[in-house]
Formats: structure tokens, C-alpha cells, sequence
């Protein structure tokens, strides 16, 4: 059986145009020490890591994450390729347990774990490509004939175009938007009625046989997101993310408690263990790892069980493909999220420019390809618009 030969690690950093992004375009959570509420600029990520595993036969497994790339592709080049070299990607388990045991005092979560991420979909891909499977397939396989997804882009803007773009999409046969609240606790009283007319505005656009979303990117607190839930009841939301920062699994609990809006998190939780705990407390109605972070396909597959033993719907953050076909071999994920193709503004867009093979939403549902191994995805060619680091 082939074995991994070298891990190459290759930062894509977009130096191309970007799209301007005005204050309130949407929260964060460092709009509490920021001299702008809701300007994101501070959170964009404009570079991009990719991790090509290379076999001895020539196969190449392709991974990727998109936190921090300087800082994870040290750690790979680093610390996680020498464990690599002479290994059977077959062993996916025995890898990853490996890496993950083997980074632990200065691992475990954010940059460690996200390398681990990367790592982790190039030995999946070059698994799917050794066994001529689908990533999928090698998962358990179809559980729906397509995958649902809702587009997610509806940034924080005046009134009227935001009422055209969720128009755009309820028109294109999207059956679930999501948007992005632009006020915080900063913000006072006037915020809140600011944030309630983005979602007023968003359902009288798509009507009422459409889901909305919103997403608070860890920008309020508990007493802000309180209040702000009592607003939003009405409009009979889907789910509002990320209302805390990631670690407050006590704020999430207390406020799905409620009972007012469904709540989901997770985006930034790294590991099995923490969604364990997320889930043991209620924290969460929707749990939303996203898959180049939380120890990749391995792990993911873990807390995709988890979710399913807990009845808690598990709806990967993202739009790439690693997050589909994990997706579409679950029954606890009904439906995934999408970017749309736009100018590069806050760094969500990148894949579309870095990689061949991602699937186009048709009617609000992409499909994934029975005959391509692995995740079916090739780099593009390198253009002007790409500062590259190797």
C-alpha cells in the first residue's frame, strides 16, 4: 500500500481587489475593544493555507484551512510532517491520534487543531483517491438524493439592497437565507430596532416559506442577546448564531433556554471533547463545527454521531466541499451553508478562486459526484491575484 512520501504546505494570499466593507457590515467579537461596532476588517482572512500529501505511487491528497495560514503552516512544516513521512493514509485514525496526541501541550484548540484539520482532509482525499471513492462513500454514503443549502451572505447594508439580494436568492430557489447583524451592546436601544429592521426587512423579501437565519459572529453578550432574542421572536427565525463568544457554553445554555430563537454554535469549538460538553449542558440546538478546524473529517465524523445520539441538528459552518460530504453522509445534517461567488470581501469567497471542482447551488441544492475520489477538487491555476508562500 502507498505511503505518504511529503507534506507540502503553500499559503495562497489574496492581493487582488477587495470589496470595501462600511461600519456595522457585521459584529464580532472584537467590536467591544474596537473603535468601530460591527466593522469586520480586523476578523477578514485573505490568506489561505493549502496541504498537498503526497504519496509514493504519485497520488496527492489536497487539505486546506483558512485561520491564521502563516502560523498553521509552521505548525505543519514544523511539528506535523514528521510524523507524517512513511505512513499508510489508509490509518487515517492512528494519524490523527498521533498528530493530536502528540501536539497536546501546546495544541488541542485554534492553531494547533486547525493544522491537524488540514492535515487530516489531505489524508482523506488521497484515502478517497487510493480506494477510487468519494470521501462520502467512505463515510456511509448517500442519505439524501441532494443536499439543501441556504446561501449565506445578506451582510449588514441599507434597507433596499438588502431587500433585493434576499430576493435574488428566494427567486434563485434557495429555501433558507442567512444574514448578518451589523449592532451590538455598544449600540444601545437604537441597534437593536437597527438589527430587528435587517431581519423584518430579510423576511418581507423571501416570505414566509423561506428560513432565515442571523448571525451574530460572537458580537453580543448575554444581556444584550436577551433582549435582542425578545425582538426577534416574532419573525419565526430558523436560528440566531453565534449570540456569545465561543467559550461562554453557559451564556449558550441560558439563552437557548429561553426558548425564544433556536440558538447554534460551535463554529469556533476545536475538539470532540468540547462539543461533549457543549452538548451535555444544552447549550446548543445546532451545532456548526467547521470541518478545517475541528480535527477535520476524523472528528467531524465523531461529533456528526454525537449530535445524532443527542438529537441536536448538526449543520457544518462553511461552504466548502470537505463540509459537504460529511454532510450528505449524515442523517443529523439537513441542510448546509453556501457562499455565493462574489468579489472577495471578507475572505469566505477564496475557495472559489483556489480550487476546481466546488459545486454550484441549482435550486437551492448542490449534488455531489459518485465518480470523482476523494473530494473531487484540483488546484486552479496560480493568477496575479495570488501572492504565493511556500
Amino acid at each position: 500500500m502507498p505511503r505518504i512520501k511529503d507534506v507540502r504546505t503553500t499559503i495562497y494570499e489574496w492581493v487582488g481587489p477587495v470589496a470595501p466593507m462600511p461600519p456595522h457590515f457585521c459584529t464580532t467579537a472584537s467590536d467591544l475593544v474596537a473603535d468601530v461596532t460591527g466593522s469586520i476588517a480586523s476578523f477578514r482572512f485573505l490568506g489561505w493555507l493549502v496541504v498537498e500529501l503526497e504519496l509514493d505511487d504519485g497520488t496527492i491528497g489536497i487539505g486546506n484551512s483558512a485561520l491564521a495560514p502563516h502560523a498553521v503552516k509552521t505548525t505543519i512544516d514544523t511539528y506535523l510532517k514528521p510524523l507524517l513521512i512513511g505512513t499508510d493514509p489508509l490509518d487515517s485514525e492512528y494519524i490523527w491520534q498521533s498528530m493530536y496526541r502528540r501536539t497536546l501541550p501546546f495544541g488541542r484548540k485554534g492553531i494547533g487543531m486547525t493544522a491537524i484539520s488540514a492535515v487530516d482532509l489531505a489524508v482523506w482525499d488521497a484515502k478517497g483517491k487510493l480506494l477510487k471513492q468519494p470521501v462520502f462513500k467512505l463515510l456511509g454514503g448517500r442519505t439524501k438524493p441532494k443536499i439543501p443549502v441556504y446561501a449565506s451572505r445578506l451582510y449588514s447594508q441599507p434597507l433596499d439592497t438588502l431587500y433585493s439580494e434576499a430576493k435574488a436568492y428566494a427567486e434563485e430557489g434557495f429555501k433558507a437565507v442567512k444574514l448578518r447583524f451589523g449592532w451590538g451592546p455598544k449600540d444601545g436601544l437604537e441597534g437593536m430596532h437597527k438589527n430587528v429592521d435587517l431581519v423584518r426587512t430579510t423576511r418581507e423579501a423571501v416570505g414566509d416559506t423561506v428560513d432565515i437565519m442571523a448571525d451574530c459572529y460572537m458580537g453580543w453578550n448575554v444581556e444584550y442577546a436577551k433582549r435582542m432574542l425578545r425582538l426577534l421572536a416574532p419573525f419565526n427565525m430558523r436560528w440566531v448564531e453565534e449570540p456569545v463568544v465561543a467559550d461562554d457554553l453557559y451564556g449558550y445554555a441560558e439563552l437557548r433556554a429561553l426558548n425564544l430563537v433556536n440558538i447554534s454554535g460551535g463554529e469556533h469549538e476545536y475538539t470532540l471533547a468540547g462539543f461533549r460538553d457543549a452538548l451535555a449542558l444544552k447549550a446548543f440546538d445546532i451545532a456548526q463545527p467547521d470541518i478545517n478546524r475541528v480535527g477535520g473529517i476524523t472528528a467531524a465524523k465523531k461529533i456528526a454521531d454525537l449530535c445524532e445520539a443527542n438529537d441536536i441538528l448538526f449543520i457544518p459552518h462553511a461552504g466548502q466541499m470537505h463540509n459537504y460530504h460529511v454532510t450528505m453522509s449524515s442523517y443529523a445534517a439537513p441542510i448546509s451553508e453556501y457562499f455565493p461567488k462574489v468579489p472577495v470581501e471578507v475572505g469566505n469567497e477564496l475557495f472559489w478562486y483556489i480550487f476546481d471542482g466546488e459545486p454550484v447551488a441549482r435550486d437551492g441544492f448542490i449534488d455531489l459526484d459518485d465518480g470523482k475520489p476523494g473530494f473531487g477538487l484540483a488546484l486552479k491555476p496560480v493568477d496575479s491575484n495570488f501572492k504565493l508562500t511556500r
